[in-house]
């Protein structure tokens, strides 16, 4: 299998990417393992700037970004410049409210002090599609960022390019390369992600016959899962349908 990048106006095939050996899989989510205490440690203030910078890059790239998103994936240009915008907004929202999100919560109890605490997991393994390439990542890499967390990216075979684009925009912006890392791999090494002891949640947005297969392998290990699932249902149109009013609503 191999991750390829193709212009859907043309049917040009951009560039193709190799998928990625069992080896260096291991080897990049050992480093991004290794490096997330480090991580959770930093402050709040630290990540939240990190996650600002995203957003300025964001915004000061739009035109490339979203020229990309159309190029690889077909998204009409006006749409692809409203979805780096949405990024580079949810980016901002999580470093101006994410520490609050995540404050101890004091619950009053007999015990002298009692209260909920909120602490980073680990490394977070993220299955994401190609209709948003963007957004579907930064709506789970912003939040999971902030929150003192690894991330690895399995990112939809056919946008290969806004992957790396989307690594390329944490790197710049402070994130450390092992903390947030785009993985070219098939499904079964993303099965083996899964499954690994040092991958400590799972999140998927796809089919719902994918995210019944990502639940019941994350169930058998206990690892918590967020899933954002749909479907493939058929529309029947009748001969009597404004279809130009139902496009323009």
């Amino acid at each position: 299998m191999s991750f390829t990048s193709t212009n859907p106006a043309n049917g040009q095939t951009l560039r193709t990417y190799p998928t990625l050996s069992d080896e260096e899989v291991a080897e990049r989510l050992d480093a991004a393992h290794r490096t997330f205490p480090t991580w959770a440690a930093v402050s709040f203030s630290h990540r939240a700037e990190c996650l600002s910078q995203s957003a300025s890059i964001l915004r000061s790239e739009s035109e490339e970004l979203a020229a990309l998103m159309t190029t690889e994936m077909g998204k009409p240009i006006a749409q692809a410049r409203a979805e780096v915008e949405k990024c580079a907004w949810v980016c901002e929202y999580y470093a101006e409210g994410g520490e609050g999100f995540l404050a101890d919560q004091i619950v009053e109890t007999p015990a002298a002090r009692s209260l909920v605490t909120f602490q980073p997991l680990g490394v977070v393994f993220a299955i994401m599609p190609w209709n948003f390439p963007f957004w579907q990542v930064f709506r789970f890499a912003a939040p999971t960022l902030m929150a003192g967390n690894a991330a690895v990216l399995k990112h939809a075979p056919s946008v290969p390019g806004c992957a790396l684009a989307i690594e390329s925009v944490l790197h710049r912006a402070g994130v450390p390369r092992e903390i947030f890392q785009s993985l070219f791999i098939d499904h079964d090494q993303a099965g083996l992600l899964i499954d690994d002891w040092r991958v400590r949640a799972v999140t998927l947005t796809g089919s719902t016959r994918a995210g019944k297969a990502v639940a019941a392998r994350a169930g058998a290990h206990i690892k918590k899962t967020v899933l954002e699932l749909g479907g493939s249902d058929p529309y029947v149109v009748l001969g009597d349908a404004d279809v130009g009013a139902a496009a323009r609503a």
